[in-house]
């Protein structure tokens, strides 16, 4: 990558003004634009009063009564009905939150963090802080200043305590000072290693790709797995064995954005799609059988559950058009999602009916209301072991087309 098209805040892929129109996250500004996908929900704009008026009757049309105001930075509304198992982490105004069936708390008070997830024995929030500061770099070769996001890999406890830096996105060289991207931090099942999506070690000559933290030496490592040109990668999610990790290799089709959900083998390195065009955010079930995924269309984004083994759409779980970003219920009976109300995002809960795969959408509640989080932080659930019913054992299966027996 050259150095006119460095990354800048906001814009991690390099693409400048078109940036917006190809980024990974996907959704519509308005059917004015029939069939083009615009506005990257990761760098934080949101789109222009897509979804359910804030008043009317639910379905876009507003009956004149005055539009709600989001909650300010410090709150978050949770209405009575939001009544869950465990624990959801989300970001708010730069800010990480926890929320149980008791309400919601603020973790963090940087007013820089995004990005959380959880361990999987629930000790630790890992998560992505921003820090300002003026830089020098080489622009063809002749120094030039920049205003520099830094991002580094936080992880903290629960309660806020324990606030440790695992890595940090700065780069120095001689007098001059820049900055790598480090985006969506996700730990495997046994601790020993965090991936990330940068383009670390240099973003003169690298795009944003799926790499490995290791959190003994705090040394990075690229999955070395194929990109289509600077659109770079997306959305890791560990399976719960750590057999498999799913990330998402963005495309492009013409102006519209044709993200493809990829499964990669930490055994062998090597990694195979696992959908067609049109997936990304995918979030593993606790059995590792079946995947959560936002499925991006010309009319907005909705969520939908996978095949953990196939691909194949099991579920529509949404049809609004304006949902995205799934985390599964620990306990299998719900998926929890971000959805754009008016201009404010909140969290919904589907809660699903039946057994697996013939699941319907029992109901759909409210979260939270007017709370305007965080579009680019995809929510993550948590539900400590011992209060979770045992799993049923799984027969072996027969390898797939990779070459590896699934699930």
């Amino acid at each position: 990558m050259t150095k006119a098209q460095t990354p800048r805040a906001g814009d991690p892929y390099g693409l400048g003004p078109v940036g917006s129109w190809l980024a990974p996250v996907l959704s519509i500004i308005g059917l004015v634009l029939v069939g083009v996908v615009t506005v990257s929900l990761l760098t934080g704009n949101l789109p222009f009063g897509i979804g359910k008026a804030s008043s009317g009757d639910g379905n876009g049309n507003g009956n004149g009564g005055p539009a709600q105001s989001a909650a300010p930075s410090n709150v978050v509304n949770v209405p009575p009905e939001a009544k869950f198992d465990g624990s959801i982490i989300y970001a708010k105004a730069g800010n990480i939150w926890i929320q149980t069936a008791d309400g919601a708390k603020q973790v963090t008070n940087n007013s820089h963090d995004s990005m959380p997830s959880w361990s999987p024995d629930g000790q630790w929030i890992y998560f992505i802080r921003t820090r300002s500061e003026k830089g020098r770099w080489l622009d063809h070769g002749v120094p030039n200043t920049y205003a520099l996001e830094i991002p580094s890999i936080m992880r903290a406890h629960p309660d806020g305590s324990g606030e440790e830096q695992l890595k940090d996105g700065g780069i120095k060289q001689g007098n001059l000072s820049y900055a790598y991207w480090l985006r969506q931090p996700v730990v495997s099942p046994d601790g020993s290693t965090v991936a990330v999506m940068s383009d670390a070690p240099n973003p003169d000559d690298s795009t944003v790709v799926l790499q490995f933290l290791d959190t003994a030496t705090g040394k990075l490592r690229s999955a070395k797995m194929p990109t289509n040109g600077v659109l770079g990668h997306q959305d890791p999610d560990w399976r719960p064995d750590g057999k498999y990790l799913l990330y998402v290799q963005n495309g492009r089709d013409g102006t519209r954005g044709a993200p493809v959900i990829m499964r990669y083998t930490e055994a062998t390195g090597r990694a195979r799609a696992l959908t067609g065009f049109g997936y990304l955010n995918p979030a593993y079930s606790r059995d590792g059988k079946y995947i959560a995924a936002t499925k991006t269309s010309a009319f907005g984004t909705d969520v939908v559950i996978l095949d953990g083994s196939t691909g194949q759409e099991l579920l529509r779980v949404t049809d609004d058009g304006s949902s995205w970003a799934p985390t599964w219920s620990p306990e299998g009976d719900g998926i929890a999602f971000l959805h754009l109300d008016g201009q404010t995002v909140d969290l919904r809960l589907a809660r699903l009916d039946g057994a697996a795969p013939g699941w319907t959408v029992k109901e759909t509640i409210d979260l939270t209301e007017v709370s305007d989080l965080g579009p680019e932080s995809r929510p993550d659930w948590f539900i400590p072991a011992d209060q979770l019913p045992a799993l049923p054992a799984s027969p072996s299966a027969a390898p797939d087309a990779s070459g590896s027996s699934t699930p």
